[in-house]
């Protein structure tokens, strides 16, 4: 996976610059900052495929307190790269579950290794996820679960929610309220969670055009499709394809 953004949090600059060195000559587009303000404002901003972190910082916030923003974000996979490999440094990096752990001084090859390891391993965990997902359990109603399984194999057309009712046999407000209760999200919601879980898999394994993306999933323009992916996965469509699309 290259051509993707990595980020680098680390305040010595020599260590700094030999890091970005290291990953642009295998491909990687790459930010430098010293501190964790720096590195949340440039994850908000960007799509960061990867996080590579010093644990002490010469700021009020260390590296392990970005650890944990990173966890709690839970979309982006983060590997410390310290000298500390004392049991209370240790105990602490445990808590934030980092996908990897590089002491220095380090070789390029680990650096290089690592790196492409938990890029490989994320995205692959992101795809599964997306395809072990499934249509909630045995307590609800066999007329709701025939209607979600209309949805689900129909998911490229453009849905009514008159239709779905109808399928129901029940009235359009009676079929809402089941839908909510027992799915735990409305109709709407469920169908466009659906197409965009669809996108995100189309990006991923084809080369079909983002347009017509929007098109076979019965978006309405463009426009509309590119603004809902944005609003449910926090990035464009054409960075998440940059982000996960196999090489």
């Amino acid at each position: 996976m290259k051509s993707c953004f990595v980020l680098i949090v680390e305040d010595e600059a020599l260590i700094a610059m030999h890091i970005k060195a290291i990953l642009q000559d295998e491909g990687y587009c790459v930010f430098l900052v010293n501190n964790v303000d720096d590195a949340i404002s440039c994850i908000e901003k960007e799509s960061i495929a990867l996080v590579l972190i010093d644990i002490h910082l010469n700021k009020d916030k260390d590296g392990v307190s970005l650890g944990k923003y990173l966890l709690q974000l839970d979309r982006i996979p983060y590997i410390y790269i310290t000298s500390y490999i004392d049991k209370e440094t240790l105990d602490r990096v445990k808590e934030t579950r980092p996908y990897g752990y590089i002491v220095k001084p380090f070789k390029d090859i680990d650096v290089i290794t690592s790196t492409s390891i938990v890029l490989n391993n994320y995205k692959y965990k992101e795809i599964d996820i997306l395809r072990k997902k499934e249509v909630p359990n045995d307590f609800i109603p066999y007329r709701l679960k025939e209607v979600i399984a209309y949805i689900n194999e129909n998911i490229e057309q453009k849905l009514e929610i008159d239709e779905l009712a109808s399928k129901s046999q029940w009235k359009r407000h009676h079929f809402m309220k089941m839908f909510t209760k027992y799915v735990h999200v409305s109709p709407y919601q469920y169908i466009l969670t659906r197409k965009i879980e669809k996108a995100k898999i189309l990006l991923v394994d084809t080369a079909i055009p983002l347009n017509q993306i929007a098109y076979e999933l019965g978006f309405k323009s463009y426009a509309n499709f590119s603004n809902a992916f944005k609003k449910n996965c926090n990035m464009t469509a054409e960075n998440y394809r940059k982000r996960f699309q196999k090489k």
